[in-house]
């Protein structure tokens, strides 16, 4: 779930006290997150994405009118 979240292998590794990435890597691969539901919200301002961030939102994109789009796995 960590490296689903952070998308770092070496943070993972590091909390499983792990001495090898080999098998960190491993259990990485074997975690399927196909049907993951999100709660997806959208910022227009800079205070709002700061809230957003605060709450364990995510940034996920910005379109071409400045909207940010940001995302919380539920």
């Amino acid at each position: 779930m960590e490296y689903h979240k952070t998308k770092d292998i070496l943070r993972v590794k590091q909390i499983l006290g792990r001495k090898s990435i080999n098998s960190t890597l491993l259990y990485t691969q074997l975690v399927n997150f196909d049907g993951d539901e999100y709660d997806v919200k959208v910022a227009e301002s800079k205070k709002e994405i700061e809230e957003l961030l605060k709450v364990g939102f995510e940034w996920v994109g910005q379109d071409k009118d400045g909207l940010i789009y940001l995302r919380k796995r539920k």
